[in-house]
């Protein structure tokens, strides 16, 4: 088998991690969640369960709406694919299509996506609909220059913006891993992550008007269309989790060799370092009560703060090249 081939076939098996374990981490998140809390809790297999019911009811369009409002779940879903072929999942060098996206290049994909479910809501013509795209449209304006700060921190560690390089420079050197700089871009990244997936103390999931966000920005999907928005924020929440652990918290233990084997063993040291992310996670929704809404700008400013002060850390104190 040549090598082009196999790094094709490489890129399948990374794109098939994306696409169907991402809905495992939220399953494995609720089950945890219910056994701290002395819950039998659902199955971890319940978002496929979902998934699969979802897929076979009819789809129900609001009055008024248009085409934009049918083709946003199929927009932000592919986007959602494109960037699961170019970030370090299961690799710690570029794939073939690795060249087309780097850190900044996947942020401006993410804000895509964001911006067409936000334009997406406010077309439902809705009252909840656009209270939920009128809020995400406020908080992404902090959230993205946020998540700007933490790549512009990562590249004056690697004098790049390329995730594999950002991955292989700071496996390779303790100095910079343990550094002030990198320290503070992980938080604020860590910080970033519970916000984009909407975990406590910042959660956006749920039916109540006050706290709403992703659910009332979805509020009017149905059937297959609220499938692919579902799937699609589950795929969302797999990629920043990947790229926190295999860039930012636990850039190791990913096989460098070019073959099958190799993939499937970093799909298995991934899902290892995904159950470790996770117990983390319960472990601070636990711990933490959820902010008011109008907090949340506090705490994206804080997560902000952070990624300014790693920068500011990397000209007074520097690293360990």
């Amino acid at each position: 088998m040549s090598q082009a081939l196999t790094l094709q076939l490489i890129n399948l098996v990374q794109v098939s991690t994306v696409l169907f374990l991402s809905p495992l981490i939220p399953g494995v998140i609720a089950k945890a969640k219910a056994l701290v809390e002395s819950r039998r809790g659902p199955s971890v297999l319940q978002p496929y369960y979902d998934l699969a019911k979802l897929l076979r009811k009819e789809v129900v369009l609001p009055e008024g709406s248009s085409a934009v409002f049918v083709a946003a779940p199929f927009l932000v879903f592919s986007a959602y694919l494109v960037i699961s072929l170019v970030i370090p999942v299961v690799t710690p060098y570029p794939l073939p299509y690795g060249i087309l996206l780097d850190l900044l290049g996947g942020a401006l994909m993410f804000g895509f996506a964001g911006i067409v479910s936000i334009v997406a809501a406010l077309d439902a013509r809705t009252n909840y609909t656009a209270m939920g795209a009128s809020r995400s449209a406020a908080f992404a304006a902090l959230a993205e220059p946020t998540l700007i700060m933490v790549f512009f921190g990562v590249a004056l560690i690697t004098g790049t913006n390329n995730p594999y390089t950002t991955n292989n420079v700071l496996a390779g050197s303790p100095g910079w891993y343990f550094s002030a700089t990198h320290l503070l871009v992980a938080g604020s990244f860590f910080m970033l992550l519970l916000f984009e997936t909407g975990k406590l103390p910042v959660e956006s999931s749920g039916l109540m008007e006050l706290g709403m966000l992703d659910d009332a920005r979805a509020m009017e999907y149905s059937g297959r269309l609220l499938a692919l928005v579902r799937w699609g924020g589950y795929m969302k929440q797999f990629m920043l989790m990947a790229v926190f652990l295999n860039v930012f918290a636990i850039p190791w233990w990913i096989s460098p060799g070019v073959g099958l084997q190799e993939a499937f063993y970093s799909v298995g040291t991934l899902s290892l370092k995904m159950l470790l992310l996770c117990l983390v996670i319960v472990l601070t929704e636990e711990t933490l009560a959820k902010l008011r809404l109008f907090k949340i700008l506090d705490y994206l400013a804080i997560s902000f703060s952070l990624g300014l002060l790693s920068v500011v850390a990397f000209f007074l104190v520097g690293g360990g090249a």
